[in-house]
This record gives structure tokens, sequence and C-alpha cells, in this order.
């Protein structure tokens, strides 16, 4: 089977979530983006040399550069349209369960593929058709903005204590095994979860608040 193949939005999305993280993705100095290649490699699922050899273009491109410790930091232009491809793919999952009847799961994926098909004006009258819905079906924040501000509210399940109660606001996205394992389990956004009810892998990945 060949190896999945990443296009520069994808790339640029990865680099967006190890800028604007919760839990074990751990928050940068605000304003900037760091992700070495080896932790944008496992996110997408690639070689490190592959993620190092794109890296390296958007490096040349003026999307990227790299700081002190070698690490590639959002440029200006890097990160505005890091933002436009986060919002876009929301937007795409949203037309794709809310009007195709695709699951939330099957939406992620194919919102991947569809990303490049859609201009910025088709997303906007997509947007305005599905009602300017908040979030995504898996619970971010279709506004960036809004997701780095929540951002600060939001801890992974694997950190609640045993036993406390926490409702669920969003779902982590990059394993897709995991995302279909979280709808078959009924762990969902707005769901009651409680601390160690679910296995650590798998709660790492659950983004909630705790109970009040």
């Amino acid at each position: 089977m060949p190896a999945p193949s990443h296009g520069v939005d994808e790339y640029l999305e990865t680099i967006y979530f190890l800028a604007f993280p919760i839990g074990e993705y751990r928050p940068t100095t605000a304003g900037t983006t760091q992700a070495i290649a080896s932790r944008v490699a496992e996110m997408l699922g690639v070689s490190r040399a592959s993620a190092g050899e794109m890296l390296k273009r958007l490096e040349a491109d003026g999307l990227v550069e790299r700081g002190e410790h070698k690490e590639a930091i959002l440029t200006e232009a890097g990160a505005e349209r890091a933002r436009k491809v986060v919002r876009k793919h929301r937007l795409i999952e949203r037309l794709l369960t809310d009007f195709m009847g695709y699951t939330a799961a099957e939406a992620h994926v194919y919102a991947d593929d569809l990303g490049g098909t859609f201009s910025d004006e088709m997303i906007d009258r997509i947007e305005e058709k599905l009602g300017y819905p908040d979030r995504c079906p898996h619970g971010w924040p279709v506004d960036p903005d809004v997701e780095q501000e929540e951002n600060r509210e939001l801890l992974p399940l694997s950190d609640v204590g045993k036993g406390e109660r926490a409702t669920i606001v969003r779902l982590a996205e990059h394993d897709g095994d995991l995302l279909h394992w979280f709808y078959d389990q009924g762990l969902v956004p707005g769901a009651t979860v409680e601390g160690g009810s679910v296995p650590e892998k798998a709660a790492a990945g659950l983004f909630v608040k705790r109970a009040a």
C-alpha cells in the first residue's frame, strides 16, 4: 500500500494545530507556531524524511521559517492560509453531514479530499447555506479565533481525575480509526464522561470541560 500523500494545505493545517494546542500539544509563546519534522510526520502518518522535504518547500515558499531550534514557525502568510484551510475543512464537514448524509467520522476523511475543489467564494456560500454553523461535527469551532480562545478552557480527559465528571467538547481528528471508535462508543460532543472510564490513548483525544 503506498504511503499517504499530503499537500501544502494539510501540512499547514497540521502545523497550525501544533501551534494552538490542547493537552499534550503544549502551547508555545503567543503568536508563534512550533513543529519539528518528526511531530508533523507523526500527525500525518508519513516518514520524517517526507515531512522534512515538505517543510523545506514551505520555507522556500515563504509560508514557514525556522526558529532557534530548527522548529517550523508559520509566517504571517502561512498563518493566514492555515486559518483559511481550517475554516474550509470544518465547513465542508458540516456540508457532508448536514446535507449529504455522511457520518461525522466519514466527513472528516472526505473533507480532506474535497478541500482543494472549493474556492473561498464557494466556501462563503456554503457557510451561508448552512446557516453560519458555530462548530464542525466533532466540536471544533469554525472560527479559528474562537477555537484559540476556547483552548484555555479545555483539557484532555486523560488529565481529569478518576471518577471526576466532565463534558466532551471536541474530539481529536488526526487518527481516523480512533475518531470512528469515539462515535461507536457514544463519546460525542455534549456527552458526559468520567475520568478513568476511557483507555488512556483515547482519553488523550477527548477534550473536555470539567463539570461545574
